[in-house]
């Protein structure tokens, strides 16, 4: 049997690699997409090797990554529950075209991945296999199946001689160039505050520097293209700011998250380019967009998330939101000044050649002023279904 593996290098696919390879004596070829995991990718492929793979393929998918979804995701200012940036939920459908290309090219029998019966990622990575996989590929998921635990995970490598990284012991960490997520060991414990350790690219606040740090962003159409001034390729970009801002403490989430399948999680999450440019998207819109725009993107944002982080990149409505997306985005160009200083993120300037904005309007001692007439008469249109109705329900 000739199995394709979305092989992080990480325990759960190092686990099943060594169970396809020893139990089952299948050909296993291992698959790792580059979606920016940078200190997941050392080694990744001397590591295939050494634990059976016959065969191993890095792809470098992070322009795709940053283009396709990233952009994507800042024009939606995607955060599911208001809190995360979606990082894991957009790299893995991405992940899984990628291996079911491979599958296909290399005849596979089977694809497998590493996902448990108990996260949202076995959704992600089935349904968009489904879609781009030919119909006699099985899909296989080994630690789901067997119901491995990490403890177990960990015995099997150990009896293989295959060292296992300290931090792995400890928490499940999934990282790309859009954010970092950390969970398991003591963060299961939601009362608990996360140690410092937990982290890697964010400082603590407290030993952040004193002196704080402005940034100017600019966007077309919705896309960030210049960092004071200076215009960066996406990825740059990203890196640029994820370092820069995280070096000032922000960046970092904690919350308790609804999971597809119903359970509460307590996740821990590091994404500071992520927050800080879907915030100052999120400002520059207040500034470019009518009322009823505003209102009406928030429900488009909020159904476009959902579909994400459930697993569903491949819904038709997918196409249908992402044209509204685009249209909105026509006109949120300019640029949005934050001011980072120890773990905060403030937005303190912004200006755009759309900007609904006039200071000679809404300034109260100069320019156009309603009479009081105008006033009364727009009071009474504005309230008039609201007054009637109060008044004929308050006799009840």
């Amino acid at each position: 049997m000739k199995v394709v593996l979305a092989y992080s290098g990480g325990l759960d696919t190092s686990t099943i690699l060594v169970l396809l390879k020893k139990k089952y004596n299948a050909d296993v070829i291992t698959v790792t997409v580059d979606v920016g995991q940078e200190d997941e990718l050392r080694d990744v492929e001397e590591r295939a090797y050494q634990l059976g793979a016959s065969k191993h393929y890095t792809v470098d998918t992070k322009d795709v990554f940053v283009e396709e979804y990233i952009y994507s995701a800042i024009k939606a200012n995607a955060l599911y529950e208001g809190k995360y940036p979606l990082g894991t939920a957009l790299a893995r459908p991405l992940i899984a075209k990628k291996v079911a290309e491979i599958a296909i090219a290399e005849g596979a029998d089977a694809v497998a991945h590493g996902c448990t019966g108990k996260g949202n990622d076995q959704i992600r990575f089935d349904v968009t296999l489904k879609a781009y996989l030919k119909p006699d590929i099985k899909i296989i998921a080994p630690v789901r199946e067997l119901k491995l635990t990490r403890s177990e995970n960990i015995k099997i490598l150990t009896e293989y001689g295959f060292k296992v990284p300290e931090s792995h012991k400890k928490y499940s960490i999934d990282e790309n160039i859009w954010s970092r997520s950390i969970e398991g060991g003591e963060l299961d414990d939601p009362y608990r505050e996360p140690s410092e350790e937990v982290f890697s690219w964010t400082v603590s606040p407290e030993k952040a520097p004193d002196k704080p740090l402005y940034l100017d962003i600019e966007f077309e159409k919705g896309v960030p293209t210049k960092v004071n001034g200076v215009r960066l390729y996406g990825a740059k970009l990203i890196k640029l700011l994820n370092t820069d801002i995280g070096s000032h403490g922000y960046g970092r989430i904690d919350l308790i998250e609804s999971r597809v399948i119903g359970l509460k999680s307590r996740e821990v999450y590091e994404a500071p380019a992520a927050l800080a440019l879907i915030e100052a998207h999120q400002d520059l819109e207040r500034m470019v967009l009518t009322p009823r725009e505003l209102r009406f993107k928030r429900l488009v944002d909020e159904m476009w998330c959902d579909l994400v982080y459930q697993g569903l990149w491949i819904d038709p409505m997918m196409e249908h939101l992402n044209s509204v997306i685009d249209s909105i985005n026509r006109f949120v160009s300019g640029t949005v000044r934050i001011k980072v200083y120890k773990g905060s993120l403030r937005i303190v300037g912004r200006t755009s050649p759309y900007s609904l904005y006039s200071q000679e309007l809404i300034d109260y001692n100069r320019g156009w002023y309603p009479s009081d007439a105008e006033a009364r008469g727009f009071i009474t249109a504005h309230s008039f279904y609201a007054l009637t109705a109060h008044k004929v329900r308050d006799k009840n």
